[in-house]
């Protein structure tokens, strides 16, 4: 039996003293920290961030799950995902040229970019969104229902038809390599598991649901997003959505 890539991808991404031996950082062709589209069709401010409902961590630990089925009557307020975004990527902290966020990564780099695909969300129309984290606001990179494309491409996994916003989050790989050469493609996965436990502690806070998805299609999905796949690549996604009333606990 083939041993595959994944024993290959363990084996060629370990550290030992020899591969790290002589590599330095090259300050001049560091990546850039933040992306942003340079003629999106939009830019829209988010407001400032302001926690409430639930805030007892421990109560949100032993209520967090994975939750898949949605009111689809109304939409999500646009104050929810603002908080939403900033329990995510949010910017705590700023160091000479080092920015903090509310979730960690290897080296302060966040290679991680959040888009979103909005269904249904107060004052904002559906389409394809990329987050600015240092900005704080939202660029419509695409006008139009992209459900029915993100779920058939999701392995036909109904929740994202059904759901107010789908995260979708892509590394740009290069941000890490700058540092980190092969180890880079572990710690930008690890990264995103961060975002999504916040996304996940954040949404039960606002009494949302929440489900992470590690199952679709990369090309199909780099594909709607615009993405190449390989400089810059989809990694995973989760849905956003309003809870039923009667769902049970």
């Amino acid at each position: 039996m083939s041993e595959g890539i994944g024993k290959r991808f363990q084996n060629e991404t370990k550290y030992t003293p020899g591969s790290l031996a002589g590599h330095t950082l090259d300050f001049g062709s560091m990546p850039s920290t933040f992306k942003e589209y340079s003629n999106p069709i939009l830019r829209i401010p988010l407001t400032e961030p302001k926690a409430g409902g639930e805030t007892n961590i421990w109560k949100l630990l032993v209520k967090r799950r994975s939750r898949r089925e949605y009111s689809t009557d109304r939409p999500l307020k646009l104050d929810d995902l603002s908080l939403l975004l900033w329990a995510t990527q949010g910017l705590t902290a700023q160091y000479g040229g080092t920015f903090f966020r509310t979730a960690p990564s290897a080296g302060a780099l966040y290679p991680v970019e959040t888009y979103l695909s909005v269904r249904a969300v107060d004052g904002l129309e559906e389409g394809i969104y990329h987050f600015r984290p240092g900005k704080y606001d939202l660029e419509l990179i695409r006008r139009g229902s992209f459900s029915a494309r993100l779920a058939e491409a999701a392995l036909q996994q109904s929740m994202v038809l059904h759901a107010q916003v789908t995260f979708i989050w892509s590394s740009i790989i290069a941000r890490g390599k700058w540092k980190y050469n092969q180890r880079a493609y572990r710690y930008v996965y690890m990264d995103a598991g961060h975002i999504a436990q916040n996304l996940y502690l954040a949404g039960e806070a606002l009494g949302l649901g929440i489900c992470a998805i590690g199952a679709f299609y990369d090309d199909h999905i780099n594909e709607i997003m615009g993405f190449d796949g390989e400089d810059e690549t989809v990694i995973y996604m989760a849905t956003v959505g309003l809870r039923p009333p009667d769902h049970p606990i």
